[in-house]
């Protein structure tokens, strides 16, 4: 088996959103100073330190990665959009490209080069070059629209990714999960349309964009019921995050029978971090990871690329990715060489579906059975 793939680039730290007034207008804070801003580059440079410190950077295949092409971008992105990206990130000082999507000089170059990881690691994946394969990258992308970038995103990498493995006819059919804590609105309106893309968001409800990612949100046309939206109450954790995906995930696939399995891999879900309040342990995204490469030998010969979105605790986080990226590869670090996992461990939703998250997935459930067959019964979670 050839291995799995690493798509990663130092330059991709040099991208600095700089500091900002929290909650900006039109509805600030009443506060006068700056903050930085959360997508800082530790929350992407440590998970690699911690790649190198544990010997795991020399087991994967380092893939050939460059910036996307316009033309790749374009794909996804309008071409006045991308000018706009162009001509903000040649002055000096910062500037926003859309709603939060904060950019300082040389920004669009870096934007073009983590949407060329993303299709490094997507290509490499789909034409057999590896297994499996992981692209650290920021900044991220999933709420990037075709006109707008969004809450840190700049382009949006997954879609300009698999757009273009389509357009090449390396896949017919590509399952996208997105595990972000935030809703992969930008990966939903790509693709509402498009019975070849199967979209479906975990995400906790109402977070942000506070309007978009509704149950209801079902895709539209040839694309009716192939966007499938999870909004997940606080405090999920990682029993409730395994259940959705067993329940949910799962059989839909297998109906679905993608030729490809890609995760937008939001590390924001994770039980510190500052932007959500889900509290999934590192041990937790090692599982979810489990379960999905078992699903894609199951269904696609093992074809799965993880894209790198959010997370920002930027001392938990780096764990979360080690643990992810571990388990693409085979190996393990021991448990008490890291130190945090024993806390989380200890918590009820690592190994308990709360009530409100079984309301959440029946809910869920009930819609999607208009479009896929799924299980009346409520089966024993994933563990």
């Amino acid at each position: 088996m050839p291995g799995t793939g690493l798509a990663y680039h130092p330059h991709l730290l040099l991208h600095d959103p700089g500091p900002a007034m929290v909650g900006e207008p039109p509805a600030p804070y009443p506060y006068s100073e700056m903050e930085p801003i959360a997508e800082a580059p530790r929350r992407v440079g440590r998970i690699k330190e911690l790649l190198d410190h544990f010997g795991i950077t020399p087991r994967l295949v380092p893939l050939d990665m460059g910036p996307a092409s316009i033309e790749d971008v374009a794909r996804i992105h309008t071409r006045e959009y991308i000018q706009k990206v162009l001509e903000i990130s040649v002055k000096d000082g910062a500037g926003d490209a859309g709603q939060g999507a904060r950019l300082t000089r040389g920004s669009f170059e870096l934007g073009l080069l983590a949407a060329g990881g993303a299709i490094a690691a997507v290509e490499a994946v789909a034409s057999g070059q590896v297994a499996n394969a992981y692209a650290l990258v920021r900044p991220p992308g999933h709420h990037a629209i075709s006109w707008r970038g969004m809450g840190f995103c700049l382009f949006n990498n997954i879609a300009i990714a698999a757009q273009k493995v389509l357009d090449a006819g390396l896949a017919q059919k590509i399952l996208i999960l997105d595990w972000d804590v935030h809703h992969g609105n930008g990966t939903q309106d790509a693709f509402f349309g498009d019975p070849r893309v199967l979209v479906i968001n975990l995400h906790q409800d109402r977070l942000y964009p506070a309007d978009t990612g509704y149950v209801d949100e079902v895709g539209e046309g040839a694309g009716t019921g192939f966007n499938v939206n999870v909004p997940l109450p606080a405090g999920t954790g990682d029993a409730g995050y395994l259940a959705a995906i067993e329940r949910i995930v799962l059989p839909l696939a297998r109906q679905f029978v993608p030729d490809l399995l890609l995760v937008s891999s939001g590390l924001d879900a994770s039980r510190s971090d500052p932007l959500g309040r889900m509290v999934v342990s590192a041990e937790g995204y090692r599982k979810m990871t489990r379960v999905m490469m078992t699903l894609a030998d199951e269904i696609c010969g093992g074809r799965l690329a993880l894209i790198h979105e959010g997370g920002y605790s930027q001392s938990y986080v780096p764990i979360c990715g080690l643990a992810i990226i571990e388990e693409l590869l085979g190996v393990r670090t021991p448990d008490g060489m890291l130190g945090t996992q024993v806390q989380a461990d200890r918590l009820p939703p690592t190994h308990t579906v709360g009530l409100d998250a079984e309301v959440a997935l029946a809910k869920v459930m009930e819609i999607q059975r208009q479009y896929w067959s799924l299980p009346a019964s409520t089966p024993t979670p994933v563990s």
